[in-house]
């Protein structure tokens, strides 16, 4: 199914969907087990800002269908493919199913762009009864210490200035983001990627802040990161990354 219309939203990730759809961190097959588990039935779930299918790809090998929705039709052009899994460009906010339609809800690493209570208000609307909203976000990194520490400066620092008033939430662990549904027990999760320095920094590509620097300055930053990580982590050389997954569950 191709993307459907364009809509209008708060674009942080078309420009970059590329470096998105190719270095985001793919979820581990116990999280995406663990959520479809809690689904009711597996006739429909859908996958909101979905952006490259991180998430909506692995489900589809567990639901009937799934509906990968994401405003970005960039994001979504970069998406892989699976007979299950069907692309729209919709808002999280309208949601194009219909009322008690839909056995899962999820969003991966994205709830923190939404207007919350039209988001909980249109998933009370299409969630069949028991059925359940999934969200999670990872944020914080580690490798080894001294790489940890100059990743940490360049976060904080060099991009300190540029990132989304949102991200706050994702360095809180979405603690901050109200959740007013009947709070299932989550499990911890934890991403791992064994990656070369330039897959790294390919990931670093992605993210929003990045982009808004370059905006602001006419200058990449990632050159200067580069330089100061080469030492320590030379061509060709993989380290493994670790995230913990923060994840919260609700039910209808």
């Amino acid at each position: 199914m191709p993307p459907e219309s364009r809509v209008s939203f708060k674009d942080h990730f078309s420009r970059q969907a590329a470096a998105y759809g190719r270095f985001r961190p793919r979820y581990p097959d116990l999280l995406i087990d663990h959520v479809a588990s809690l689904a009711p039935d597996r006739r429909l779930a859908v996958d909101c800002a979905a952006g490259s299918g991180q998430a909506a790809i692995p489900l589809a090998g567990r639901f009937d269908t799934v509906l990968a929705l994401d405003a970005s039709l960039s994001q979504l052009g970069h998406a892989g493919f699976h007979a299950a899994m069907h692309r729209v460009a919709a808002l999280a906010e309208r949601l194009p199913v219909a009322t008690a339609s839909v056995s899962l809800v999820v969003v991966a690493q994205a709830l923190h762009w939404f207007d919350f209570d039209r988001f909980y208000q249109e998933c009370r609307r299409v969630l069949v009864p028991g059925g359940v909203l999934a969200v999670w976000t990872y944020e914080t990194f580690g490798i080894e210490p001294q790489i940890d520490r100059l990743v940490g400066r360049f976060y904080h620092g060099t991009l300190g200035a540029y990132w989304p008033a949102e991200r706050r939430h994702v360095e809180d662990g979405y603690r901050s983001i109200p959740f007013p549904w009947r709070e299932l027990p989550a499990p911890q999760f934890g991403l791992e990627e064994n990656w070369t320095l330039e897959e790294f920094l390919g990931y670093v590509a992605s993210w929003s802040a990045v982009q808004r620097y370059r905006d602001a300055n006419d200058d990449d930053p990632l050159r200067e990161l580069h330089t100061t990580l080469e030492p320590l982590w030379p061509r060709g050389t993989r380290k493994r990354l670790r995230w913990p997954i923060q994840l919260r569950l609700g039910q209808r």
